[in-house]
């Protein structure tokens, strides 16, 4: 997820363009949806990429991959309207919601059966941050080390390993300075996990050095890591490369 809250219709171009320039030296996990097709909406529909709230991706389980765009309260929604029909961009073939200001890639699901019906996903969710990343289970080892990586491992790390706790669901939220994980309540395996990268195979990039100084709190399942380079950062979340995450196979 991807938050562009600072940004509206009425923003100065100086201070757009300082935005767009920050952007690739922060946590984001996307650089837009819609600014590819930015010119083009500008121009033929009076919306753009700073009319976006915020926005989110997903991928993974039984269906498509998919996206939703959360629109100012204050943007045309006719206007994201016309865009669709029109097929510009990402947006051929979106679904509108003109109550809730949102567009989504495809017919969202019913509100039952949505992640956000959840309890569990939700209470990891809600902290302030640049992205939020949100993931059901665990990571496979070969995932977050490389192929075959976990038949090299010596006893100590093995063991490790195979007494971590299972993982039903986790998230990172990665703000400018800090990264917070939540893994669920009364994790008695939160300290295994938040040491684990110290006794693995380095990541690409390495972890330490990306996400550091970790802390950890059992009782609400919380991990805490300052962020020494954030896009490296997004780009551990982006490719799966993070140890706390993983299970063995």
């Amino acid at each position: 997820m991807l938050g562009f809250s600072t940004l509206g219709a009425d923003t100065p171009a100086p201070e757009r363009a300082r935005f767009w320039a920050q952007l690739p030296r922060t946590a984001a996990l996307s650089d837009g949806l819609l600014r590819p097709a930015d010119q083009r909406l500008r121009g033929e529909f009076g919306i753009s990429q700073d009319d976006v709230a915020w926005e989110a991706r997903w991928s993974g389980g039984d269906g498509p991959d998919g996206w939703v765009l959360a629109f100012h309260d204050d943007v045309p929604m006719a206007a994201v309207r016309r865009a669709v029909e029109a097929r510009v961009g990402p947006l051929a073939g979106a679904v509108v919601d003109d109550a809730r200001h949102l567009a989504t890639s495809a017919q969202p699901p019913a509100p039952a059966e949505s992640w956000g019906a959840d309890p569990a996903l939700v209470g990891l969710t809600g902290n302030e941050a640049v992205s939020t990343y949100v993931e059901r289970g665990c990571t496979p080892f070969d995932t977050v080390f490389g192929a075959g990586m976990e038949e090299q491992l010596a006893a100590a790390p093995a063991a490790a390993l195979h007494g971590l706790d299972e993982l039903e669901a986790w998230s990172i939220a990665l703000g400018t300075e800090l990264a917070t994980v939540q893994l669920g309540e009364a994790r008695k395996d939160a300290f295994d996990r938040m040491r684990l990268a110290e006794v693995m195979p380095p990541t690409r990039p390495e972890f330490g050095l990306v996400l550091a100084r970790g802390v950890a709190d059992p009782e609400s399942g919380r991990l805490g890591y300052v962020l020494s380079d954030p896009p490296a950062a997004a780009r551990l979340t982006r490719e799966r490369h993070l140890p706390f995450t993983v299970c063995p196979s």
